[in-house]
């Protein structure tokens, strides 16, 4: 929450409880008066708050579960109206009626919005829909680890990436642990937070939403993704089973990073065609099948050959990957035969 709308909160409740300390409605004293107008203007900050949180599928269902209902309640008024009904007992059961279909249509159609399919109305709708598939909320552990920051940097990652103020509040109690291990883990993990928000290329937004009935983070980010309808960035193992069970899409960094590892490693024997010379003295040149190149320490007189090399190093760099090899050129002893 943003002090921007903190103060325009603050001075509605102040406005509308001084408008009711000079009109004094019901001929209530005046400060009675300004009490029930702050009041009335409380709860109107409390139902904001409360709608803030609803998704656009839930609002326009219980907008149209309400008008259904309001109509009802005009019809069964118009028929109880024909009716030999006392005058006052007529009114209450109309307007009784009235508000009781219009909550039942309310209820009844925030409940079932969640079925509504508003990409298929297309335009603003479409629109609305596709934004929230961008959202992706960070777990501790993510932050954590820090590697989301470097993926933030290079651009792969679009949308709004949302903070929740229960991981905020996690990652505090981990920097303040007795414990040296934890309490410099957490404050990495703030320290990471402050640099993601420093980015330009991407957007961070701490939120205030939270399920006091949920107790475990964990769940509580199920929760919030699903509200949000956005993706669960994670690196815990656990985490990103609950949530694939639960049927919330979860961003594993552990999966990307076994998705980006290197084809071969320091060590490995790997069997390559010397295409051409290399820069430098007494090297030869190789290229995978995919591209990559392959230079190899004394292989230049090996040119136009198929050789074994033993792998010395990988080089991943923003113009791509390159591996460094070195050829054996030494004569093997031959094996004598009994």
């Amino acid at each position: 929450m943003s002090w921007e709308m903190v103060v325009v909160r603050v001075l509605f409740v102040i406005a509308l409880a001084a408008t009711s300390y000079l009109l004094q409605p019901f001929q209530v004293s005046p400060w009675s008066g300004g009490a029930l107008g702050a009041a009335i203007a409380l709860f109107f900050v409390w139902f904001e708050l409360r709608l803030e949180r609803a998704s656009l599928k839930r609002l326009i269902g219980a907008a149209f579960g309400s008008i259904l209902g309001i109509a009802g309640a005009l019809m069964m008024g118009h028929l109880l109206s024909m009716a030999a009904i006392e005058r006052n007992s007529l009114s209450f059961f109309q307007v009784t009626l009235l508000f009781l279909m219009t909550y039942g249509g309310l209820v009844l159609g925030a409940n079932k919005g969640d079925l509504l399919n508003l990409s298929a109305l297309g335009g603003l709708f479409a629109g609305e829909r596709q934004s929230r598939k961008h959202y992706k909320i960070l777990d501790t552990s993510v932050i954590i680890d820090g590697r989301i920051a470097d993926i933030g940097e290079t651009g792969f990652i679009d949308g709004l990436l949302i903070i929740p103020q229960f991981v905020l509040r996690e990652l505090q109690m981990i920097a303040d642990s007795s414990d040296s291990l934890k309490r410099n883990r957490g404050r990495r993990g703030l320290d990471i937070l402050q640099r993601m928000q420093k980015m330009g290329t991407i957007q961070v937004q701490i939120v205030e939403d939270d399920f006091p009935a949920i107790r475990e983070v964990d769940l509580k980010l199920i929760e919030l993704a699903r509200q949000y309808e956005g993706k669960i960035v994670t690196n815990d193992f656990n985490l990103n089973k609950v949530a694939q069970l639960q049927g919330v899409p979860v961003l594993n960094v552990n999966e990307l990073a076994n998705a980006l590892k290197p084809v071969v490693l320091p060590g490995e024997i790997m069997r390559v065609f010397i295409l051409k010379e290399g820069k430098e003295y007494n090297q030869g040149v190789a290229y995978l099948d995919d591209g990559t190149m392959v230079v190899v320490d004394n292989a230049r007189k090996m040119i136009s050959k198929t050789i074994d090399i033993s792998v010395t190093s990988v080089l991943q760099t923003t113009a791509g990957k390159m591996i460094f090899g070195k050829f054996d050129d030494r004569p093997r002893p031959e094996v004598v035969h009994q």
